[in-house]
């Protein structure tokens, strides 16, 4: 009878060949999707950009994206862009597009993270005010739109929600009750973005923001010869126009018009940003992260933009227009008068 204290007898045999056998089992590695070699159709749908458009964008940031190391199977610097693109491209959970691209969560944050500060070193390259085209051509293409003198740019704001952060967080609730990032844009005719201001809490008002910019300090000093047409969120000054609030009929009328249908260029255009990149409809992260992501799609949206890439239907919003600025502040009315009374009588 075998004793209750002693261990059963080990069978050392049974226990070395477990051991070799778990040395010799191969290792099954699923391998990852040649994304290039899909379709276009499909590429626009997953990442918003053509096969000739990913690899314009890989040969621009590839040096600051690539990964040192092969180790471990570590992803090449194209699969590192496609992972970035499929989240700008679709708002998804990181682990949503983890799956779908068979990585795991943190490699998925790893990679837009690294695509973001790469977008955002060449962003003097693709976002210039008031853009890359002669001024005159500048004018003139606005000029075509409704017969409004002397335009430069549009300027609006735009709020991006992001998740509640944890420092500061009251700063963040704008006026409908939302935690978001204000980012103040300006583009030329053809919605290429011109500036972008990505830092400011959304309680911070439009008129700020603008005020506190590089751009307003470049339109005082008289560096640029042209116009900014803003809506009255923004205060009337002698290079940032806006709309007559009690237009008379006439030429005030007149004026509002071509104002209101010239300006429409930066709300289509932020519509057009939101709709190609789905991230911005909301970031689940702190707010200078948000920042890099919203910088990075606006020099994403101007490179598909200058390319030609096919553009989605622009999303349709509420307006974030500010409360109406105080008279005292509206110094520019002098040269509002004179345009509408020299371009827009009857």
């Amino acid at each position: 009878m075998a004793c209750p204290f002693v261990d059963d007898p080990v069978d050392e045999g049974a226990v070395f060949l477990r051991r070799e056998l778990n040395l010799r089992r191969e290792v099954v590695i699923k391998p990852r999707i040649d994304v290039l070699a899909f379709p276009d159709t499909f590429l626009f749908e997953r990442y918003r950009f053509t096969s000739q458009s990913i690899l314009y964008i890989h040969n621009l940031i590839r040096p600051h994206i690539r990964n040192i190391t092969h180790r471990s199977r570590a992803l090449t610097s194209q699969q590192i862009l496609c992972v970035a693109l499929r989240f700008f491209a679709n708002g998804s959970f990181l682990y949503d597009v983890g799956d779908a691209e068979r990585l795991s969560k943190a490699t998925v944050c790893r990679a837009v993270r690294k695509v973001c500060l790469a977008l955002k070193q060449i962003l003097p390259n693709f976002v210039v005010f008031p853009g890359q085209k002669p001024l005159s051509a500048i004018k003139e293409e606005f000029h075509r739109i409704a017969g409004f003198p002397n335009v430069i740019g549009c300027i609006d704001g735009t709020h991006i929600p992001i998740t509640a952060p944890s420092h500061n967080e009251a700063e963040y609730v704008n006026r409908k009750s939302i935690h978001s990032i204000n980012v103040q844009i300006t583009c030329d005719a053809a919605h290429v973005i011109t500036s972008v201001e990505a830092k400011w809490p959304g309680s911070v008002p439009d008129s700020k923001i603008y005020r506190e910019s590089n751009l307003s300090d470049r339109l005082q000093s008289g560096e640029l010869d042209g116009l900014l047409l803003g809506d009255r969120g923004y205060p009337c000054q002698p290079m940032l126009l806006t709309p007559y609030p009690d237009p008379e009929p006439g030429p005030q009328q007149n004026f509002n018009r071509a104002h209101c249908t010239t300006r429409a260029r930066v709300e289509m255009t932020i519509g057009l940003l939101k709709a190609r990149f789905q991230c911005l409809r909301h970031l689940r992260m702190n707010p200078e992260r948000a920042c890099d992501i919203i910088v990075a799609c606006v020099v994403l949206h101007n490179i598909a933009t200058i390319r030609g890439e096919q553009q989605p239907a622009p999303q349709i919003e509420d307006p974030d227009d500010d409360p109406i600025q105080p008279s005292a502040m509206e110094d520019g009315r002098a040269v509002r008068d004179t345009i509408c009374n020299n371009h827009f009588r009857d």
